[in-house]
């Protein structure tokens, strides 16, 4: 839209010819541009549809988890461990350096439960040689740690080394300080045979 009027120019005396068109000498239209009044609204609300039908009822099923809940209770298992492991193990161990086997005889003197864990104390006879041993056995993952204390071991057991075992005291390895030497393997059993002596005959 536009707007146009006249514009006119002072005479002589300085007076606006715009007042007396009689008046004018010269004049001209001027149009100035005018906006558009467009009535527009502030807020424009479009309806809003779901394409795919909602049901409510899907929030109430359940979630279902598979698998159990452990019910494993190590630290019970420990305390059962301590009242009831044998004290007495036999067995033998062999050398992977010389392949040589030799008797091991075990004797637990304490086991104190703590936690989930199992303090061993004790005796241990390999060959000819006896050294106080310690450790522990977790009864969770049943792994043994088994220390021999004695500064004299065998040849092919050096000092800082231990027995470790997956399967307690059933079967174990020899875990050596350095890695020149391939260690052993310790089998032991909860039972110790006893031998029994032939009676003796009288020579009359």
């Amino acid at each position: 839209m536009v707007s146009c009027g006249l514009v006119g120019e002072p005479d002589r005396d300085g007076v606006q010819a715009g007042r007396n068109r009689s008046t004018l000498r010269k004049s001209s239209i001027a149009c100035m541009p005018v906006p558009p009044v467009m009535d527009v609204p502030v807020e424009i609300q479009a309806p809003f549809e779901s394409s795919q039908s909602f049901d409510s009822s899907q929030l109430a099923i359940p979630l279902e988890l598979e698998g159990s809940v452990e019910s494993f209770d190590p630290v019970a298992r420990a305390a059962d461990l301590a009242a009831t492991l044998p004290r007495q193990w036999c067995g033998n161990y062999t050398s992977f350096t010389s392949n040589s086997t030799v008797d091991v005889e075990l004797t637990l003197t304490r086991l104190r439960p703590m936690g989930q864990m199992v303090d061993l104390r004790g005796e241990m006879r390999i060959g000819s040689i006896s050294t106080p041993v310690q450790g522990n056995l977790n009864a969770k993952s049943d792994q043994l740690d088994l220390l021999p204390l004695s500064p004299e071991l065998t040849d092919d057991l050096e000092i800082g080394g231990r027995f470790l075992g997956l399967q307690d005291f059933s079967l174990a390895g020899w875990v050596a300080p350095r890695l020149t030497n391939p260690g052993g393997r310790l089998d032991l059993s909860g039972s110790c045979a006893v031998s029994e002596s032939a009676p003796i005959r009288a020579l009359w």
